[in-house]
């Protein structure tokens, strides 16, 4: 979990979700729908997003899990999506922002030099009920452009 190596019992229908928040206190997961449709519980398992909601925690035994929690770097600097979406105001409530940075560095990691019209695409699995989605797509560029 976010680079360190977790062991716990687990009940087999216990929800990734469930795990990180009330068992390791990773409280920057959220749950909003349970129903795998609003990416508020967005993590990363092996680099790609899934829905921390409807995956069990069972499924990620020996797998790479990055939350929120683990996105910066441990010397305490923000990650540079993290410092986009405080400068480009991509964030209100904050409620959806962990699950958009994470998608958003799965995207930059997997297509650096994504399109727009891609970068929507992939967010499209990720609700944010305040924003408008023009500053999160605004700091994903921001950023695609410090990376290149």
């Amino acid at each position: 979990m976010n680079g360190v190596a977790v062991e716990q019992e687990i009940e087999p229908q216990e929800s990734l979700a469930s795990f990180l928040r009330e068992r390791l206190r990773l409280t920057g997961t959220k749950v909003s729908c349970d129903v795998q449709v609003c990416g508020a519980c967005t993590v990363l398992v092996d680099g790609l997003p899934v829905s921390a909601c409807t995956y069990l925690a069972y499924e990620a035994r020996d797998r790479d899990v990055l939350t929120v929690e683990g996105l910066a770097p441990s010397d305490g600097e923000l990650h540079p999506l993290q410092r986009a979406f405080l400068e480009d105001n991509a964030y209100q409530c904050g409620f959806c922002t962990s699950g958009m940075l994470l998608t958003a560095k799965s995207l930059l990691d997997t297509n650096p030099t994504a399109t727009e019209e891609e970068i929507v695409e992939y967010m499209d699995g990720n609700l944010c009920r305040c924003t408008g989605y023009r500053p999160i797509v605004a700091a994903i560029k921001r950023v695609q452009g410090e990376l290149a």
